[in-house]
C-alpha cells in the first residue's frame, strides 16, 4: 500500500495500549507524516515518547471540549501543511460516575459531556479541517457495538456511540460533494485506558472467545489494518459506513 508522503492528523492518542497508537504505528510504517493531538498535559509524558518512537515531530495539546483549542489545533496544522489527507478521531469520554450505573440514573451533565466530547468533537474538528481537506481525503472515527445493543455498564457511552455513527452518515453526506469520505470502525472490546472504567470487560472478552466466529478477541493491530483500508484509496468508494472489526461477534444472536 503506497501512502508515502500522505499527511494524517490523529486525535486522542493516550498510550501504547490505545487503538490510536496502533493506527499511528501502521500509518508511520507506511510512510505517512503524522501530527498527534492529545487531550491534557498529564498525557504528554506518555505521548511524547511515542512520538519519538514513531518519528513524529509534532504533538499538539487539544481539549476537544473547547472550540478555541480545536481552532488552534487546526491553525497549527495549517501552519505546517497545505493539505490534509487523513484524519483519525479516537476520542471518547464520559465521567466515570456515569458508567456502571442504571442508565435511568444518568445525569444531564454526564449525558451532555459524553455527547460533546465523544461526538461533537468529530463534527467540530472536521469543520475546522475542511479548508485542508480535498477530494480523496478520508476521516475515520472509532465506535463500539454498544451503539446498537445494550452492553451492561456501558450506559451513556452507548448513546454517544449511536450518535457518533449517525453523525458519520450525515458528515459523509455533507462532505461527500467535495470527495471527502467519513467512516467509522466498530471495534470489539479491548483493554484500553478508556475501557478500564467499564465493568465487565474481562467477562465480555471471555464470552467472545467462546462465541465469536473467529473464536478470539481482536488486537489493536486488527483495527489498525482496517483503518489503513478505510483511509486509503482502496476504499475510494466507501463512505458513511460503520465497519465491524470484532471477530464477528456482532453477527451472533447470543
Amino acid at each position: 500500500m503506497n501512502m508515502n508522503g500522505k499527511k494524517a492528523l490523529i486525535l486522542g492518542l493516550a498510550n501504547k495500549h490505545s487503538i490510536a497508537y496502533a493506527i499511528a504505528k501502521a500509518l508511520a510504517e507506511n510512510g505517512v507524516e503524522i501530527i498527534l493531538s492529545y487531550a491534557s498535559p498529564a498525557l504528554a509524558k506518555r505521548v511524547l515518547p511515542i512520538a519519538d518512537e514513531l518519528g513524529i515531530k509534532d504533538c499538539i495539546q487539544c481539549d476537544v471540549s473547547k472550540d478555541y483549542d480545536i481552532q488552534n489545533l487546526l491553525r497549527l496544522v495549517k501552519g505546517k501543511w497545505d493539505s490534509l489527507d487523513y484524519l483519525v478521531h479516537s476520542v471518547a469520554f464520559a465521567p466515570s460516575n456515569e458508567l456502571n450505573i442504571p442508565f435511568h440514573e444518568t445525569s444531564r451533565h454526564g449525558f451532555l459531556t459524553a455527547l460533546d466530547i465523544s461526538v461533537f468533537s468529530l463534527i467540530a474538528t472536521l469543520r475546522e479541517a475542511e479548508p485542508l481537506l480535498h477530494s480523496g481525503s478520508s476521516a475515520i472515527t472509532l465506535s463500539y457495538y454498544g451503539s446498537q445493543k445494550v452492553v451492561p455498564n456501558y450506559g451513556v457511552m452507548g448513546i454517544a456511540k449511536a450518535a457518533l455513527e449517525a453523525s458519520v452518515r450525515y458528515l459523509a453526506h455533507s462532505l461527500g460533494e467535495k470527495g471527502i469520505r467519513v467512516n467509522a470502525i466498530s471495534a470489539g472490546p479491548l483493554r484500553t485506558l478508556s475501557s478500564s472504567a467499564i465493568g465487565g470487560i474481562a467477562q465480555l472478552q471471555r464470552r467472545i472467545e467462546k462465541t465469536a466466529p473467529l473464536a478470539r478477541n481482536i488486537e489493536p493491530e486488527d483495527v489498525a489494518k482496517s483503518a489503513l483500508y478505510l483511509l486509503s484509496d482502496l476504499a475510494s468508494g466507501v463512505t458513511g459506513e460503520t465497519l465491524y472489526v470484532d471477530a464477528g461477534i456482532n453477527i451472533m444472536a447470543y
